[in-house]
């Protein structure tokens, strides 16, 4: 993972900007991915690991009534926690993940292997939607470099880079 953080870590430490996590079927891992890298400190502040719906409306501000329509698999979900989780730490950027990792779970309609990641930031949200084959393990690993490469294109195609 070095390779994708080290550039977008980079880009923030250098433009001094702030990044948080809101995590759903991830339970994490995007935030260990950033920690890992020496001297995450001077750009990431914290996450929030949302499994729960509950925890989605409580700390990340995710309308009840928006899970009730959209379901909390929706680019609506992604959205909504990438903004709540930047507006709850008053940071620059905030990268969302939210879906369904398997290997159940699954329905027709969102099948397994389906996350949306989001970004946030001061010039708007943007939303990508992924449709993983791997194991739960793999299908994690693929939304985390999913979510970290959709706020480094969020940043390139901004100005922030």
């Amino acid at each position: 993972m070095e390779s994708i953080v080290e550039p977008l870590a980079e880009i923030l430490i250098r433009r001094q900007l702030t990044l948080v996590t809101a995590e759903s079927c991830t339970g994490g891992l995007v935030g260990s991915w950033l920690t890992d890298w020496p001297g995450s400190s001077r750009f990431y502040l914290g996450g929030i690991q949302a499994y729960a719906n509950s925890v989605k409306v409580s700390l990340l501000g995710v309308p009840d009534t928006l899970l009730e329509s959209e379901g909390a698999v929706s680019g609506a979900c992604a959205a909504a926690m990438a903004k709540g989780a930047r507006r709850r730490f008053g940071a620059d950027y905030a990268i969302s993940t939210t879906g369904i990792a398997g290997p159940g779970g699954g329905t027709p309609e969102k099948p397994v292997g389906l996350v949306y990641c989001g970004v946030a930031g001061s010039n708007g949200s943007e939303v990508s939607r992924n449709i993983w084959t791997g194991s739960r393990s793999e299908n994690k690993q693929a939304s985390a470099r999913a979510a970290i490469e959709l706020l480094a294109q969020h940043l390139m195609n901004h100005g922030d880079f």
